[in-house]
């Protein structure tokens, strides 16, 4: 039986084996780097600015809307593949989502936003739709 030293010291040695060399790196790409990360990564934060409450309380209410809106096209589809929707319930289901998810993108292109505005980043548990 081996020593379990022995083991050690072969495990630090393929991970130095696997060590990457470092390429020299100015001040200004590790700025131009740290720019473009914020810029991918920047935090979703509640602004308290007077004039972007609104914008905000309506990119909140309306991404529910679109989250609930979408719940139930998947439940309407559901239930129109197990043929438990008469013809006239189907036609009924899709013309009020549709109409539904037209008034959010009307009601969002009043305060500027896009219907990617509506997709909230929850950190690590991914975006919400």
């Amino acid at each position: 039986m081996k020593h379990p030293r022995s083991r050690r010291k072969r495990r630090r040695s393929s991970r130095a084996a696997r060590s990457v060399s470092a390429a020299p790196v100015t001040a200004a790409e590790l700025r131009a780097l740290r720019k473009e990360i914020e810029h991918r990564v920047a935090p979703a934060r509640w602004n308290p600015d007077p004039e972007d409450v609104q914008k905000a309380v309506a990119q909140l209410v309306l991404t529910i809307v679109e989250f609930l809106r979408k719940l139930m096209e998947r439940q309407a589809i559901r239930r129109m593949e197990q043929r438990t929707l008469t013809a006239k319930e189907v036609e009924a289901v899709g013309l009020a989502l549709m109409r539904l998810e037209e008034t959010v993108r009307e009601i969002g292109a009043r305060f500027g936003l896009s219907p990617e505005d509506l997709n909230l980043d929850l950190g690590p548990l991914g975006k919400l739709m």
